[in-house]
């Protein structure tokens, strides 16, 4: 579902008491953390959620997971237990998952662009999820949100060669016409680890060529382009 805010349209799915959003350019909506703008719509979460917290990464197409503690650590993937704290994290292109289990109370939100993917940083993330907090796989629900997809995905054949070097991407098609589909690398971690595929769901929106949301895009703005942040939370 939709929903709008103070003019701004964000991307809506509710379980209980936890909530899923993905955010939209709509009205050039910035979450850019570098930028006084972004950080001012990072604050404008709280009070457009009523959440306490809102918690992010400096991000760097690594395979770092760190559970929250309300410091901005260096990494990709972000955990939490704690109740009215969005967690989340900046795309324009790459893939933004966010994972949840409603049985344990326990959040994730990961970015996964291409580094990232091949580092199968998605997987980590779940198995330190279940590490952690001793939570069946059964449980866990994964979204899988607006990225540059395998329609609009140009990538090197050098590059695409070392993903199929990986014993878990070598027998699945994610590299066809000088186009990779890093959603179905992602699912192939989802799959390795144990989700159930009824437990998740893609938008199925491309960042680079859809035409329902405006949304920003690194390889189709190429300058001047935003961030969109993509976070989940639950409500005490």
């Amino acid at each position: 579902m939709k929903s709008i805010i103070d003019d701004y349209e964000f991307i809506n799915f509710k379980d209980d008491n936890i909530e899923i959003n993905f955010s939209t350019a709509k009205n050039n909506l910035d979450f850019n953390m570098s930028t006084s703008k972004g950080l001012d719509n990072l604050e404008n979460i709280k009070k457009w959620f009523s959440v306490n917290e809102v918690g992010y990464l400096k991000q760097t197409h690594s395979d770092n997971v760190y559970i929250y503690d309300g410091v901005v650590h260096t990494g990709d993937a972000i955990i939490t237990d704690k109740p009215n704290v969005a967690i989340g994290v900046f795309t324009a292109d790459c893939v933004p998952v966010l994972i949840y289990s409603k049985t344990k109370s326990i959040l994730a939100a990961v970015h996964s662009g291409w580094k990232g993917t091949f580092l199968e940083i998605v997987q980590k993330t779940i198995e330190k999820i279940i590490d952690v907090y001793s939570v069946d796989i059964n449980d866990i629900k994964v979204y899988i949100g607006p990225h540059n997809k395998k329609c609009c995905y140009e990538f090197g054949k050098d590059v695409a060669e070392q993903f199929y070097k990986k014993n878990i991407y070598k027998d699945i098609n994610f590299y066809i016409n000088g186009k990779l589909d890093l959603e179905a690398c992602i699912l192939k971690q989802l799959e390795n680890v144990g989700v159930p595929k009824n437990n998740i769901k893609t938008l199925n929106i491309c960042t680079f060529c859809n035409e329902e949301y405006e949304l920003f895009s690194y390889r189709k703005q190429k300058i001047n382009y935003g961030r969109l942040y993509s976070f989940i939370y639950m409500k005490a």
